[in-house]
């Protein structure tokens, strides 16, 4: 989408602005959303929505960044329907109130603790993965209670504009407002004042949503992304790491927030891992059909002119399979860069694309202190038949999540927390976890009338310290 035809459609959502949030607003204090039953029956209506679209959905996803009907379901849909059913099954029980013990200094008293939902939430999701990336925080957010404005990115405008289409045929009126547009009606919605913030995206556009929100003393959970390593230890299963890397580099075309970033490589093994990696990386351009039908484009001449800059000046660059880059359909065939300087661009901006770095080391310890030293990454993955390295390479860094002899796969259930660290986010979600990230946990205490002791009331006496120093130690 052009920025000429961007702007009337800007100016068009920055005006329903205040609509919008009236509606939103007017639904979460009619008291409507914190009824589980409404909250059962509006994911119910989400799932169904997305189920019966799944078709158009796919197919949108593959107007906007060329992905197969395959990768959509993989990647996106299927991730969103599974999510969405787990939330139906489970939230009821999350949303009781909870009990909890009284300390002394409370006896007598019953104490509980709500479940109680933010309000009216803003939701900013990214291009990449338009579907999964909007929908989940989505759920869980009607789950825990709440109202969403949800802002999707420009960059994917037919997968935006179908799922604003459903989401507000589907849902109640005010539960779910979908605007579309660019950075503009970014900067109008974080003018304005919510609840609660969820942003997905890239680090510098985390702190402008920090620092937007807080001017209102605003909560935020933001899942950003950094430069995710792989580290290839020389007791690895060379073929399956070279398989399972590629995997994880090729999905959207590298366009992962937790694709691998650089590999760190022990030295005894990399020539023997580059030529199978390099192998792996090339079966998506044997057959052109398949890589001009189904393997996703670069977003936009923007991030593809980006991926060539960082290439500039590299002399190690290995194509993988036919030297692919057209301009016209934004689509570059992978390539691996071999011990690039750590100073160059290449090493220190997030990729996003299908160019990896293959980085060698001497001994563990240097691969380890090589990751230590930069921000602390959104993923990292080891390969490695060492139970011992292994759990000093998991132990021994900070990263947001990662997985051991894989890649990608830790962000796909609902039963464990996904979110970064540091300089890659704050916060998580998925499942309960994301149910808890939309709520606050309200402590409230019935207290009994009896043994209602002086010593809580002034004037204080000496004898009173002496008798809470013995009870409250």
């Amino acid at each position: 989408m052009t920025h000429t035809a961007l702007q009337p459609l800007q100016e068009d959502e920055i005006a329903r602005i205040p609509q919008y949030m009236e509606k939103g607003r007017e639904l979460y204090l009619s008291g409507k959303t914190k009824d589980i039953g409404f909250r059962k029956a509006q994911l119910e209506e989400l799932y169904d929505t997305v189920s019966q679209n799944k078709e158009a959905l796919a197919n949108t996803l593959h107007q906007d960044l060329n992905k197969s009907a395959t990768e959509a379901y993989m990647t996106e849909i299927g991730l969103v329907l599974e999510e969405t059913r787990y939330l139906i099954k489970k939230f009821p029980s999350w949303a009781k109130a909870k009990k909890a013990r009284a300390g002394h200094a409370q006896m007598p008293a019953k104490i509980r603790i709500l479940q109680e939902p933010y309000g009216q939430v803003l939701i900013i999701s990214p291009w990449n993965y338009p579907v999964v990336l909007s929908l989940e925080p989505i759920a869980a957010a009607i789950a825990a209670g709440n109202t969403v404005i949800l802002k999707p990115s420009s960059y994917s405008p037919e997968t935006s504009r179908l799922m604003a289409n459903l989401l507000e045929d589907s849902l109640e009126e005010g539960l779910v407002s979908v605007l579309r547009g660019g950075r503009e009606v970014n900067q109008a919605l974080l003018d304005q004042k919510f609840d609660y913030i969820f942003f997905t995206g890239s680090p510098r556009m985390g702190k402008i949503v920090m620092a937007k929100a807080s001017e209102h003393l605003t909560p935020v959970t933001l899942e950003l992304g950094g430069k995710s390593p792989c580290i290839v230890e020389k007791s690895a299963n060379l073929k399956l790491a070279a398989k399972r890397i590629a995997f994880g580099k090729l999905v959207n075309a590298g366009q992962t927030c937790v694709a691998p970033d650089y590999v760190l490589v022990d030295k005894s093994v990399t020539e023997e891992f580059t030529e199978r990696l390099s192998k792996e990386l090339s079966r998506v351009s044997e057959n052109m059909y398949y890589f001009n039908e189904s393997y996703p484009k670069i977003i936009n001449d923007k991030h593809y002119n980006r991926l060539q800059g960082l290439l500039e000046g590299q002399e190690n660059i290995r194509v993988c399979g036919d030297d692919i880059q057209n301009p016209n359909t934004s689509q570059i065939s992978p390539r691996l860069v071999l011990n690039p300087d750590p100073e160059t661009d290449l090493m220190q901006e997030e990729i996003f694309g299908p160019i990896l770095p293959i980085l060698e080391y001497e001994n563990l310890d240097e691969a380890m202190t090589f990751v230590r030293n930069r921000p602390r990454p959104l993923a990292l993955y080891c390969f490695s038949e060492d139970k011992e390295k292994t759990r000093e390479v998991m132990t021994g860094l900070s990263f947001g999540g990662g997985a051991v002899n894989d890649c990608l796969l830790h962000m796909a259930g609902s039963h464990a927390p996904f979110g970064g660290v540091g300089n890659s986010g704050m916060g998580n979600y998925h499942g309960k976890f994301g149910f808890d990230t939309f709520t606050h946990q309200k402590t409230v205490l019935k207290k009994g009338r009896f043994m209602d002791l002086s010593l809580r009331y002034p004037p204080f006496q000496k004898k009173d310290l002496k008798l809470l120093e013995k009870v409250l130690k």
